[in-house]
């Protein structure tokens, strides 16, 4: 089996439909009282995480963003432990004290969600200089935002990794939006990907409503990364399908433009690849029926979980 043929093709868009379902069934409980703080959905941007990780081997790492949900489960978080964590639960990734942005995960390799705007990107480049350092072969995915390359982080990031030929390759969900400013206002080029070559480094842009086609993107830079050659820069056009957080209304997206971009959405996109892979709908039914049992354990586990002691809380901080 290959990743795009179809049985691949049904296991990516499982994926997608389990961050899909987990975002809808989050925004759900958020409007109970059942998670407290920020929620930042991934709604629209599935594909990107999708793919980007499909690609990757099991030991490779991945450096989130406060947008991180769709990582965590494309990176193999179980979605009943994701839950729990967004409930403030014991039974969560980080015992209920990670949250929304800091759900985090040493065994998977996922070095973190992060509450400030590019703020993984600096993790990203010291795990690249620590693969490098010992010899290893494993490669560093670092998403970040079209926001985040406004910030210093982020160029400091990118230069570092460039002269010092690390394996990390920065993924830049460009949803076309910082909050509510657009990156048109915000940045001269066309392709934020165009900033890749003050670095020296190779930069594309692609489809980021494709998973296939992010998929694709991988390819060379992994091999670079593995190569010792260095990073890369993959720009993921996408659009997010509301505010930038769950209470944002988002009113300052254009109606005419969202809904161009919904007529793209990531699942249509995946499911006409499966029917043109000869996939059965009854197969892609299932699929739906069976995420939609997770989504319904992953409540129910969060639910039932426990909060955290108070008391163990305050010996954790005390012994720090």
């Amino acid at each position: 089996m290959t990743v795009t043929d179809a049985l691949g093709l049904l296991a990516m868009y499982e994926t997608a439909a389990t961050i899909r379902r987990f975002e809808q069934r989050a925004i759900e409980q958020y409007r109970l009282g059942n998670i407290r703080g920020y929620l930042h959905p991934y709604l629209g941007e599935e594909a990107i995480a999708v793919g980007a990780i499909a690609a990757l081997e099991p030991d490779d790492y991945i450096v989130s963003t406060h947008r991180g949900h769709g990582h965590a489960i494309a990176k193999g978080h179980d979605p009943r432990r994701m839950m729990a964590e967004l409930f403030g639960k014991e039974d969560g990734y980080c015992r209920g004290r990670g949250g929304s942005m800091h759900v985090a995960s040493r065994s998977i390799r996922n070095l973190g969600a992060n509450g400030i705007v590019g703020g993984g990107l600096a993790i990203a480049a010291g795990a690249g200089m620590a693969i490098k350092q010992r010899g290893g072969t494993e490669v560093v995915v670092a998403f970040c935002s079209d926001g985040s390359t406004a910030n210093g982080i982020w160029h400091e990031a990118m230069n570092l990794s460039a002269i010092w030929d690390l394996p990390v390759i920065f993924v830049l969900e460009n949803n076309q939006y910082a909050v509510s400013t657009p990156i048109r206002d915000s940045a001269r080029v066309d392709r934020l990907s165009d900033r890749a070559a003050a670095y020296g480094m190779p930069g594309v842009t692609v489809d980021g409503n494709d998973a296939v086609v992010v998929l694709e993107a991988m390819t060379e830079p992994l091999r670079k990364a593995r190569a010792g050659e260095g990073p890369s820069l993959i720009e993921c056009m996408t659009f997010r399908h509301g505010g930038h957080h769950v209470n944002d209304p988002g009113l300052y997206l254009p109606q005419d433009e969202l809904r161009r971009w919904k007529e793209r959405d990531p699942l249509i996109v995946l499911r006409a690849r499966l029917t043109e892979a000869g996939v059965r709908d009854a197969a892609i039914a299932a699929v739906d029926e069976r995420v939609e049992q997770v989504m319904d354990e992953a409540v129910d586990v969060a639910n039932a979980s426990p909060n955290p002691s108070v008391e163990a809380f305050l010996a954790e901080v005390s012994s720090q």
